[in-house]
């Protein structure tokens, strides 16, 4: 443990210091994100520079190389994916700063890529080995076998999308990763997978490091550079690591955030207009109701937390 929280220090302090260097690097280049004013506060958040999620991914992957003391092939092909959905995400922004305008890849070539990514992280799975789940709240293992492909790829393209609805308001799908990692490093280190749990508290500190930026008002965002990427490390340690099915429990707030979005596009066009949540993804529906960023983003990281903190509660 001592070995992870030193790591988690390392990943902060790496963080900060990058962040500190590609702030005004991608303020001259004009790095600013295009803002869709479809609520009121966020007017004044155009210009303000992404891509910050370059900074804490680099961070926390030369971090859990430091102190990792055997490098398996499961790590290598985690960081692999998560650097991965970092390019996509990256290729995304940079198309937006080219065409000044909020729209980088296609819909379809963004999830094209996503697909792609999870089969091969899918494939991995069953080639390895790893096709059993464990049950949380029992102690029992789900076999699952082949079908390990279709249900891995399919998490990870959720999570992937989860995570990137969930980055809408300052502060929240960084607020929300801290306990989100940090939980499940614990699990990865009690089920044995330590190389993973160092990887989960590396993103953990260097999370951190990027909140002292991104709390409202934040000064840099992550873009789908930074939120891309957490989706695909979330998925590949929850899932390398046999704890999928942890993933819907600890990350109740990136699925509400795609279930909100989901349930309000099908009222919609069921009853001709009519919306369930003032807007979605539910976080800007809390915000028109007249609730801070802060005080929203700060629900989600208790919520996130007091999920984790039973689910490792009954894996003791």
């Amino acid at each position: 443990m001592k070995q992870n929280l030193f790591c988690a220090l390392t990943a902060f302090a790496l963080s900060f210091v990058f962040l500190l260097i590609l702030i005004p690097i991608l303020r001259k280049m004009k790095a600013g994100q295009n803002i869709l004013v479809y609520v009121e506060e966020h007017k004044l958040k155009g210009g303000t520079p992404t891509m910050g999620g370059l900074a804490f991914i680099f961070a926390a992957v030369i971090a859990s190389a430091l102190f990792i003391r055997k490098l398996d092939r499961t790590l290598v092909i985690t960081n692999l994916i998560g650097i991965s959905y970092m390019i996509v995400g990256l290729l995304d922004d940079f198309l937006k700063k080219k065409r000044r305008e909020n729209l980088g890849l296609r819909a379809w070539q963004k999830f094209l890529f996503q697909v792609l990514i999870a089969i091969f992280s899918g494939i991995y799975c069953y080639r390895s080995g790893l096709t059993k789940w464990r049950v949380p709240f029992v102690d029992k293992s789900w076999e699952i076998g082949w079908f390990v492909v279709p249900m891995s790829a399919f998490i990870f393209v959720a999570i992937v999308n989860a995570v990137n609805l969930t980055d809408g308001l300052d502060g929240l799908a960084a607020g929300v990763s801290v306990p989100f990692f940090l939980c499940f490093g614990v699990l990865a280190i009690l089920r044995d997978s330590g190389a993973l749990g160092t990887t989960s508290f590396a993103l953990v500190g260097s999370l951190m490091a990027y909140l002292l930026f991104n709390a409202p008002p934040a000064s840099v965002f992550m873009g789908d550079t930074g939120s891309l990427a957490l989706g695909g490390f979330a998925a590949a340690i929850a899932i390398f690591s046999e704890n999928a099915l942890y993933l819907p429990i600890i990350g109740a707030c990136f699925v509400f955030s795609v279930i909100s979005v989901m349930i309000q596009v099908i009222y919609y066009k069921a009853t001709g207009g009519k919306r369930v949540f003032l807007m979605a993804p539910a976080h800007h529906h809390f915000q028109k109701k007249g609730y801070s960023e802060s005080r929203i983003s700060y629900a989600y990281f208790t919520i996130t937390g007091l999920l984790g903190a039973i689910c490792i509660a009954f894996a003791l």
